[in-house]
């Protein structure tokens, strides 16, 4: 018997044991579900945060209070750290010589913005920034101008605000030279920015940005206050070197004593995307977790049904014998049928999970992508699944004594 026979075989036995294949393949089928829907999103996560990551450039460097990332109870001791100042920040940048390229931001809590009678709701992300944000950010505008330094040095109270907020105020019509309404404060727009849609579920359009030190005027809490200025090394070789330039100028301006350990943060690009790499594979490490206990439930559910297989077949199994077959023949024989049903069971699964974790990524508006190490993974897994859980019943099948068999009713 061939290997097309073999695999014919296993899906008559499908076809003729529904309920009982059904159930075989429904544990297979969830236990690479989990794999790869967990797999998907996180291809699609790194994805999307590549993209992210790529337009801010792969020289840019961040200083802020915190880490982009932390845990636990971390927060209080970066909670007792001094505010990083937009003084500090022009000294830093008077005093930087490796990169004249930065900017200082800071983003506050929901607001509500008004116009006339209409208004948003109290979920617009409110950024300060500087003028130099928009060209080391990559933000583009479709209308108006971005900010100037005169806007800065002299506080003048314009926005450059999303579309989403264009959407909801100003429905018709130029939105330049309309004003609006941030916590009494009026603003003026001068900008409206490109539209960019969702990431991870949130809008990236439904911002109004201002300049930072109306921001600092008005809006900062004793937390927003504190900036965070980022920074481009002049080429990726030079990306340590500025960053020990700008540490020791940054110890210098807040009177940091040789002894002590930097009260502010600075990280790389590459380093953000590492430290958030690490955290996607606390996800994997999940689904493999998640996944594996059902696969190891599919693999007792496998060998059963195979076992019932050889106790119905063992007249088969011993004509078979009789006419000439091998013990190894047979062994191949079942160990195929095996791996068939895993790799039926893990096919449903794997095209499940891409769906599903796509279509769950699309509406978190992350990039949609197809995990092939992970289909990869889960083919193997499938495969060794049928050859480890085969193995008995199809020993036991190859043992049967050809004239027993033979008498088997």
């Amino acid at each position: 018997m061939n290997v097309l026979q073999s695999i014919l075989m296993a899906l008559h036995a499908v076809k003729e044991n529904k309920l009982r294949s059904s159930l075989t393949l429904l544990s297979i089928a969830i236990g690479v579900f989990s794999l790869m829907a967990v797999g998907s999103l996180i291809e699609s996560l790194n994805s999307t945060v590549d993209t992210q990551l790529e337009q801010l450039g792969e020289t840019s460097i961040f200083i802020q209070r915190t880490p982009a990332m932390h845990f636990g109870d971390e927060w209080r001791k970066y909670s007792r750290r001094k505010a990083i100042t937009y003084k500090q920040f022009q000294d830093f940048k008077e005093t930087m010589r490796l990169s004249k390229i930065m900017s200082a931001f800071s983003v506050g809590a929901g607001k509500v913005l008004k116009s006339g009678n209409k208004e948003t709701n109290p979920d617009v992300s409110l950024m300060g920034v500087d003028e130099n944000y928009f060209t080391i950010m990559s933000d583009n505008l479709v209308a108006g101008r971005q900010f100037s330094a005169d806007d800065i040095r002299f506080k003048r109270n314009v926005v450059v605000i999303g579309n989403d907020i264009k959407v909801k105020l100003f429905p018709e019509g130029n939105v330049i030279g309309k004003e609006i309404t941030i916590d009494k404060q009026r603003f003026t727009v001068i900008g409206l920015l490109e539209a960019k849609g969702a990431m991870m579920g949130q809008s990236q359009d439904n911002r109004a940005i201002i300049p930072v030190t109306q921001f600092l005027k008005y809006y900062a809490s004793w937390w927003d206050e504190s900036l965070t200025i980022q920074l481009r090394a002049p080429s990726k070789n030079q990306i340590d070197e500025t960053m020990d330039e700008a540490i020791g100028i940054m110890r210098s301006i807040r009177n940091v004593k040789p002894w002590e350990e930097n009260d502010f943060e600075i990280e790389s690009n590459e380093a953000m995307g590492e430290q958030f790499g690490s955290l996607t594979g606390y996800l994997s490490i999940f689904g493999w977790v998640t996944g594996g206990i059902s696969l190891l439930a599919a693999g007792v559910g496998i060998m059963n049904i195979m076992l019932i297989s050889v106790k119905e077949r063992t007249k088969e199994i011993g004509i078979r014998k009789a006419v000439g077959a091998k013990s190894f023949n047979i062994v191949i024989q079942f160990l195929i049928e095996t791996v068939t049903l895993a790799q039926l069971g893990g096919f449903i699964g794997i095209v499940l999970g891409v769906v599903v974790g796509n279509v769950f990524g699309s509406m978190m508006g992350m990039d949609l992508t197809i995990p092939v190490l992970w289909i990869v993974f889960s083919v193997a897994i499938c495969t060794l699944l049928g050859v480890v859980f085969g193995v008995y019943p199809a020993f036991k099948a190859a043992k049967l004594d050809p004239i027993d068999a033979l008498r088997y009713e």
